[in-house]
């Protein structure tokens, strides 16, 4: 962890016996946001003035050269920020001013004043409750823990370490909160092991893409789509395209991907139902990779006008209402292009199920649709212990073979949770890039051994990992168990002898009796 995420995580404490994660979250993530902007501001003011250095002045000073330009022309101030940052905030507004103000008035007017700067900030502070009795129970209260959580946040420099480090701290602060959230943590969270597994394999072969579309229809934070830029020969040129139905969810993933440095005309984000209305329908609306990992056996309406729905009608069943998997599998699939790549974490039922789920993945098998399985340990994500697969599916292949990878034994297990290493995660792209038959891990099946075992895509049937026992010598077992009752006798003789040779005294003689019928019973129960 470094000092940066150490300082975040601990500021976190002044809310931490307040309410639960899933809700104190939206307050630190939404005051280290504000912060970010408004320390940006005093940065880009300062370099507008003397260009950029490796050394800058404190903040105070930096707030001193705003004030000289504000007091001397402020409009050209705020057109020359608004061109540079997008948005820009009122000296009285700004975080470091904010924490000599104990008013969650001033707190909450400087929230609504940035979010009409642009619409790309429009709704951002919704979920940070400054009236919420959990804050306290008058407004004197609130204001005391609201301004003790600004000035320790404002003691933090967000700028003041090597490389671009504040959006890994964003979301080192984010995998933390869904480690406390319980099940709630899946609604925002995809762990970076799995993030960094479907981003490279679905970046294969087109590493030189520019510019790079990728899409997620069920994005969180956004975790899952950011990665795939260190993938990518011209990562700059990534514009992401993701949807979420969870509104407080949809602010954490704007959030995320500024403070990741993404600019907001590379982002197109939806607040949105993904399977009740299709999105994105105007161009573009294909993209090079499609990254997923939906709620697990969601419900959904899978109601008749669906079924010439342009995303599932060539599939001439729905998925069932009660798990919308293969509906969240369909619309990604829809969504991708002809010669991109598709990567979405599912439950293991997607595999073997029949009915309805059954004639989808038969379709979706016959179209040569589905490139690779790969089954995951169970416990790796917040929220739930159940093993999960990873499907990877592409459009127009040559063949139908169907790679097989069984990842579920190689993990670190740590206190509360399973974790994929370094080494566990270049093992499956490995196997992945080299499509090889490796024993006991992966297998490369052919359609018509997937047409034998009746479309059933369960891993066992594919890659065997059981492993023989070592066979027992019954009777070197035996002669090693008289051999132990022998030693044990010959300890309880000399024990017993040990404890005669002391001073006898009543407690020494209730000793020995008592320590006789312990071996007595002792004896009695080994000899039979």
């Amino acid at each position: 962890m470094s000092r940066l995420e150490q300082q975040l995580w601990a500021s976190a404490d002044i809310l931490r016996g307040k309410m639960d994660a899933s809700e104190y979250k939206n307050y630190l993530l939404g005051l280290v946001f504000y912060k970010y902007l408004s320390d940006l501001e005093l940065r880009a003011v300062y370099e507008e003035a003397n260009g950029k250095t490796a050394e800058y002045p404190t903040r105070e000073e930096q707030l001193a050269e705003l004030m000289d330009w504000y007091n001397d022309n402020a409009d050209e101030l705020k057109s020359t920020m608004r061109r540079k940052l997008g948005y820009f905030i009122e000296p009285e507004y700004l975080f470091f001013t904010l924490r000599n103000k104990a008013s969650n008035y001033a707190l909450q007017t400087a929230f609504t004043e940035l979010s009409r700067e642009d619409d790309n900030f429009t709704g951002l502070f919704d979920d940070v409750d400054l009236r919420s009795t959990k804050l306290g129970s008058h407004d004197q209260q609130r204001n005391i823990t609201i301004m003790e959580v600004i000035k320790t946040l404002d003691e933090i420099d967000l700028f003041g370490h090597d490389g671009d480090v504040i959006g890994d701290a964003y979301e080192y602060l984010i995998s933390q909160f869904a480690a406390g959230a319980g099940k709630k943590a899946g609604e925002f969270y995809t762990p970076q092991a799995v993030s960094k597994i479907i981003s490279e394999i679905v970046s294969i072969g087109q590493e030189g893409l520019a510019p790079f579309h990728i899409y997620d229809p069920a994005m969180g934070s956004g975790s899952l789509m950011l990665n795939i830029r260190q993938f990518l020969n011209n990562p700059e040129k990534v514009y992401f395209h993701g949807q979420e139905l969870n509104t407080t969810t949809y602010n954490l993933a704007r959030m995320n991907l500024i403070l990741h440095g993404v600019d907001h005309e590379q982002m197109r984000l939806n607040n949105g139902d993904t399977l009740d209305e299709d999105w994105p329908s105007d161009e573009p609306f294909l993209f090079n990779a499609v990254v997923m990992n939906p709620p697990y056996s969601a419900l959904w309406s899978a109601a008749d006008k669906f079924l010439s729905d342009p995303r599932f009608e060539r599939y001439g069943k729905l998925a069932p209402k009660s798990k919308a998997d293969f509906a969240f599998l369909l619309h990604g699939f829809y969504h991708l292009k002809d010669n991109g790549t598709m990567g979405i974490v599912l439950p293991h039922g997607v595999l073997f199920r029949g009915a309805a789920e059954g004639v989808i993945r038969k379709t979706l098998l016959e179209m040569g649709a589905i490139e690779a399985v790969i089954g995951l340990p169970a416990n790796i994500f917040y929220g739930t212990s159940i093993p999960t697969v990873v499907l990877i599916l592409k459009k127009n292949r040559q063949d139908r073979d169907v790679l097989f990878i069984d990842a579920s034994n190689d993990f670190e297990k740590q206190k509360n949770q399973n974790v994929l290493r370094q080494q566990d995660i270049i093992k499956i792209i490995d196997a992945y890039k080299k499509r090889k038959n490796i024993e006991k891990y992966a297998h490369k099946a052919s359609y018509d051994k997937i047409v034998s075992n009746d479309y059933n895509l369960n891993i066992p049937r594919y890659v065997d990992t059981f492993e023989e026992e070592e066979q027992i010598d019954i009777v070197a077992l035996s002669k090693e168990i008289v051999e132990l009752n022998l030693q044990i006798k010959q300890n309880e003789a000399e024990f017993l002898k040990l404890l005669y040779q002391l001073d006898v005294t009543d407690n020494t003689k209730d000793l020995i009796e008592a320590t006789k019928k312990i071996f007595i019973q002792y004896g009695s129960n080994n000899d039979r």
